[in-house]
């Protein structure tokens, strides 16, 4: 061999480890989380707890993958704006947001950044992608409920109060969302003879009722907000106080005292993003993933607090509940 190929030979081999060693050496990720929850709220505890373990699965550790989280209860616009910069500044690979509220926020802010959501009403109706099937731009994620849905729980509330005749509709003020289904909800309760008395909550205020609206109604129903979230006790004791049958969007409402939940699994829709994360970061184009639906709804029914507001449930609806509470 001619020294000149010998040379050269050698300095191939001395490569070779140096590029394998930089082959090996992948750089950690970064996702940022914002959530309409307290930090101490056991419900974002079960959240976060549902989506590392799965990301945990999809091949992501500690070490390839830092989460950094930001809290806002009740959904306070200004805190949400401030936490949604504090996140971006951070220069994360990815951020994952919370609520129609919280995409609200992170989107003014997010630039380029993939953005996934979850539990958000209607993204196509509040200009949030394009379509469900190619939502386009630079976000995607899975959505909560239809408006027809505010519907379905009043027909439920009639179910276990044939004689309701006035229902509490409490709904967070400025929510896309909520607005949509109070008004699908108008059309349903004006076919059944149904008044509605809609109350808008904000997020630090306390939630009563006027003293006439108290007289009038004889059902309440709370639509799925950060506030509602943030309330809940108070609201669950709000219906109590006033002997209101109730309906909430949320089985853990039930689960704290509320009469009837109706809604999605959303512990298994922050598996479900963790799915979605893991494809982002590995390439996938958020536009090419189709925004997700619910395609199953739980009904968790209290008996101990129908018994404590003199109900008896009817045999029919607690055969097809997906939980009683005894």
């Amino acid at each position: 061999m001619r020294r000149r190929e010998f040379i050269a030979v050698l300095a191939a081999a001395a490569a070779r480890p140096v590029v394998a060693r930089a082959q090996t050496v992948e750089r950690k990720r970064r996702v940022g989380v914002l959530m309409s929850y307290a930090a101490d709220d056991p419900e974002a505890r079960l959240r976060i707890r549902a989506l590392e373990s799965r990301l945990r699965e999809l091949g992501w550790p500690g070490g390839k993958l830092e989460i950094d989280y930001r809290f806002a209860s009740g959904g306070d616009p200004r805190v949400l704006q401030a936490q949604a910069g504090e996140l971006v500044a951070l220069e994360p690979d990815l951020l994952l947001a919370q609520s129609t509220p919280v995409l609200v926020a992170v989107r003014r802010v997010s630039g380029a950044i993939p953005l996934v959501f979850v539990q958000v009403t209607d993204p196509v109706g509040a200009g949030f992608v394009r379509s469900l099937a190619q939502p386009g731009g630079h976000l995607t994620g899975f959505t909560d409920f239809e408006y027809d849905i505010g519907g379905k729980w009043i027909a439920l509330l009639e179910e276990v109060s044939p004689a309701v005749s006035g229902v509490v509709v409490v709904l967070m003020a400025g929510h896309a969302g909520n607005a949509g289904i109070f008004r699908a909800m108008q059309g349903v309760a004006a076919r059944m003879g149904i008044r509605l008395f809609k109350v808008e909550a904000t997020a630090g205020s306390e939630i009563a009722l006027d003293p006439a609206i108290a007289a009038a109604a004889n059902g309440l129903i709370v639509l799925p907000s950060p506030v509602a979230v943030g309330h809940r006790e108070a609201l669950i004791a709000l219906a109590a106080r006033h002997r209101l049958p109730s309906v909430f969007p949320y089985g853990y409402f039930a689960h704290s005292g509320g009469l009837m939940a109706y809604g999605i699994d959303q512990v298994d829709q922050w598996s479900q993003a963790a799915a979605y994360i893991d494809r982002i970061l590995r390439g996938a184009n958020p536009a090419d993933l189709p925004v997700q639906q619910p395609s199953k709804f739980e009904l968790v029914v209290n008996v101990k607090t129908a018994n404590a507001l003199g109900l008896e449930l009817p045999p029919t609806l607690l055969a097809r509940a997906d939980e009683v509470i005894e």
